[in-house]
């Protein structure tokens, strides 16, 4: 019997670190798990790029999302167009998403809570709550969180957060 698969589901193309990128991946997110793994066999798109029995395409869940990784060769490099956002009920959980993925990455590329992973890969690390600290209707109130995010260096101080939306000032922050 055959499983169903995600309508949808997110396909990462890396030069040769697709196994790397899912080991990493999934040790960090504690809801994942590694499915089928597909090897390169005698066909292949270009011989002189992957090796026979190497890793072609990984399946990997990570909070009960689908992706596949791919061994693609050096073609195509992730950019900060797509990002994934991994929502933290707490300031712990931000610092071990941020810590975790940020780990050999790119730091020129941390702000406002996006970083760059070591494989190139972009991810946002934001408190679950923002969305409605910014969409509040005290329009005095989301902006002065606006303001406290765009200020951020690297990752989201939550209390900064709060401390901003519970202000009676509006030139807090």
């Amino acid at each position: 019997m055959q499983s169903k698969i995600q309508k949808i589901s997110t396909n990462l193309w890396f030069d040769t670190q697709a196994e790397a990128a899912v080991n990493y991946y999934t040790s960090i997110f504690k809801n994942s798990k590694i499915g089928r793994i597909t090897r390169y066999g005698k066909v292949r798109h270009d011989p002189s790029e992957m090796e026979q029995g190497s890793v072609m395409t990984i399946q990997f869940s990570l909070e009960g999302l689908d992706f596949v990784a791919l061994n693609g060769g050096p073609h195509f490099k992730f950019t900060e167009a797509i990002s994934f956002i991994v929502h933290c009920d707490s300031q712990e959980e931000i610092d071990y998403y941020w810590d975790k993925l940020s780990k050999d990455g790119d730091k020129s590329s941390q702000v406002c809570g996006w970083l760059k992973d070591q494989f190139g890969v972009s991810w946002q690390i934001v408190p679950s709550i923002l969305p409605q600290l910014l969409n509040d209707p005290n329009l005095e109130k989301s902006e002065r969180v606006m303001k406290a995010v765009l200020q951020t260096k690297t990752k989201i101080n939550l209390n900064e957060l709060i401390k901003a939306y519970e202000s009676d000032s509006p030139s807090s922050i």
